[in-house]
């Protein structure tokens, strides 16, 4: 259901991503320009997804239909995005399980007003750090979160 994206890839990719960022983000930034000039799926494949680099750190869950996908560059996880559509049915809890048991991520950045993915992502066992920077070109922070190991304790030992 998880696999490294492709080409064919791209306009299911770029869909999701236009529509998450015009639903969750236009309402924060209120920039129409960016939304619903700029953000189209056409302009987000040739910017951005099409780069041979970002296609090979981009993985997608797919069970027939391109639900979600998420982009793991190194310990950090770039960009993480789940349908809208087919929020609420364990897709994101799915991948990030996933993104967490076969790759060594530590932290992700995320909007300080998206509330939603804050909670999500503190529930998967990340920690908001005291780290935090602009968002490029607007006024807004981006919140660094920390991966805290939880299944991983060191085993305690009681002596009787």
């Amino acid at each position: 259901m998880i696999r490294y994206a492709n080409r064919n890839d791209l306009s299911r990719i770029a869909e999701i991503y236009v529509y998450s960022n015009r639903l969750n983000y236009y309402p924060i930034f209120k920039d129409e320009e960016y939304s619903f000039k700029y953000l189209s799926v056409e302009n987000i494949i040739k910017e951005y997804f099409s780069k041979e680099e970002i296609i090979k750190r981009t993985l997608v869950y797919d069970d027939g239909i391109i639900r979600g996908f998420m982009e793991i560059d190194g310990q950090e996880i770039v960009k993480f995005y789940v349908d809208s559509f087919f929020k609420g049915k364990g897709i994101g809890k799915r991948m990030m399980n996933y993104a967490l048991s076969h790759f060594d991520i530590k932290y992700l950045w995320a909007l300080e007003k998206n509330q939603d993915a804050l909670g999500f992502y503190q529930k998967m066992g990340f920690k908001i750090s005291d780290e935090r920077k602009l968002e490029e070109g607007t006024s807004e922070y981006l919140l660094k979160l920390i991966y805290q190991e939880t299944s991983k304790k060191e085993a305690v030992i009681i002596e009787s």
